[in-house]
């Protein structure tokens, strides 16, 4: 192909290459290397873990093994605390303000969330600020100034949302605390996530700093990026994590809970008045939610992916969903229970794990008056879950599995949180084609051996709402120990 621009210039041949330019370099893929996750571990324990991918920016941050089930010799509530106070003035930062305005020059933003067992401070930027963002976060996780002002701060920020908690029209981010406090009596993940209204004013800095001093140590750290290059980031944890001092002095590991989460099974009851959470020109109807869980296993056993796939074949969601297939409308709960109950306002399956168990749960909610019938659908769902899967169901519940992990690492902060937490909490990454390939293994006897399993643990309910018609705590698990899931008759002289 020849070019001519008229007569000022020569014709040039764009097949051959421009003269007085330099000689292009080609990105090239080799192999699996764009897949891989490299993991270093520095002098001080500190796990460094990156995964490259194409972009102009990366998403870096620090995990650290700490969170809600670590305050057994505590005041509950330091893990919402410490997430509240992320990102405030440090050593080198005088307040947030300076911390956000140094982010915005490399086009960045921070976050902090704080789970059960992790916390997650991160930060996503320009590849350019890699220096400044492991810089400040090392600063924003190992001196914290924690001044008085920013607990004061803190107490009302928390004071809030425990109010938003018990007000929002929405019940689950509520029922998944009673579940756990249920399932877990009084120990580790069963503990509180979010801070007791009576806590609030107990925490201070000093007690903070206790707390920071035996589980913010590099041994539980890991710093993970998506976006960079390897050694880069290994060369800005040897430049800000390696010899830093803590503001709260010398590490005390030995003083960490290792305890092991107890499954205790139980039941944990709010009577509240639903009738009025959303009024307005569509009010939601007063309704009374149940969730009814069971131990299922530890995202390191191998059971953990029968598990997932379970989760998945139940599904469900809310009665009013407009969609097909793709939606999860031929999940069991939809099938079984929200098409065949039309007073049935929600049936959703979840699945928590964690390093040392794990819980399966339902949720369901309807009207107050048919509670009863609600609760022996449910059970009756779980001893269903025992029978031979349908080959199509089963392959279905796979297939979505796979497309929803997939689908989801196809953003870069939760190939970081990915990343993160795997290594956090096995050293190592399990890559996305590994965990298709184990879910595509799991087999229709697989399911109703996992199933088998979990039906011979007590089960764990939370209830919330008007709870005049709610069976007691041993009828519900003689329904989970029968046959067909049915509740014990009752009979009544007056109806």
């Amino acid at each position: 192909q020849q070019y001519s621009s008229g007569s000022a210039y020569p014709s040039v041949y764009l097949s051959t290459p421009l003269p007085g330019i330099p000689k292009p370099v080609f990105a090239s893929v080799d192999g699996h290397e764009k897949y891989e996750t490299k993991i270093t571990t520095l002098e001080n324990g500190l796990k460094v873990a990156s995964q490259n991918k194409f972009g102009q920016f990366c998403t870096v941050g620090i995990l650290v093994n700490s969170g809600s089930r670590h305050e057994a010799k505590y005041p509950s509530g330091i893990a919402h605390f410490l997430e509240k106070l992320s990102f405030s003035s440090t050593a080198q930062f005088e307040s947030k303000d300076e911390i956000l305005l140094t982010l915005e020059k490399h086009g960045g933003i921070c976050d902090c969330q704080t789970s059960r067992d992790t916390t997650m401070y991160a930060v996503s930027a320009e590849v350019k600020g890699l220096d400044t963002v492991v810089n400040l976060l090392s600063d924003a996780v190992l001196q914290p100034r924690l001044l008085d002002e920013e607990i004061e701060m803190t107490r009302m920020a928390v004071r809030f949302e425990l109010e938003d908690l018990n007000m929002r029209p929405d019940p689950e981010p509520l029922l998944t605390e009673m579940i756990h406090a249920a399932a877990y009596r009084g120990n580790t993940v069963g503990l509180p996530r979010f801070c007791p209204p009576e806590n609030v004013e107990k925490i201070d800095r000093k007690l903070l700093h206790k707390y920071l001093q035996s589980y913010y140590c590099p041994q539980r750290m890991v710093l993970a990026g998506v976006g960079i290059e390897h050694e880069q980031l290994v060369q800005c944890a040897r430049k800000y994590l390696l010899n830093v001092k803590p503001v709260w002095g010398a590490s005390t590991p030995a003083n960490v809970d290792k305890s092991v989460a107890q499954y205790t099974g139980g039941i944990v009851k709010m009577v509240k008045d639903m009738s009025d959470v959303s009024l307005g020109p569509t009010p939601i109807p007063e309704l009374t939610h149940i969730m009814i869980g069971l131990e299922s296993c530890s995202f390191l056993e191998d059971d953990f992916i029968p598990f997932a796939v379970l989760n998945m074949m139940m599904g469900g969601g809310g009665s009013f969903s407009a969609g097909g297939p793709g939606k999860g409308m031929f999940t069991r709960l939809y099938l079984n229970v929200l098409n065949r109950h039309h007073w049935m306002y929600n049936a959703t399956s979840y699945h928590h794990s964690y390093e040392d168990s794990g819980l399966l749960c339902i949720h369901a909610s309807a009207d107050p008056r048919q509670v009863r019938e609600m609760v022996e659908i449910i059970t009756r769902e779980f001893i269903q879950m025992t029978g031979t899967a349908g080959e199509m169901e089963l392959e279905r519940a796979k297939t979505q599995l796979k497309s929803m992990l997939m689908m989801n690492l196809e953003s870069r902060p939760v190939i970081f949180e990915d990343v993160g937490r795997q290594v956090l909490a096995t050293g190592k990454r399990k890559l996305p084609h590994e965990l298709c390939e184990l879910i595509s293994n799991v087999t229709a006897s697989d399911i109703k051996r996992v199933t088998m399993k979990m039906l011979r643990s007590k089960p764990a309910v939370a209830a919330l709402g008007d709870l005049s018609e709610l069976p007691s705590y041993e009828d519900i698990q003689a329904a989970l120990s029968s046959k067909d899931g049915r509740l014990p008759r009752i009979y009544r002289l007056f109806r």
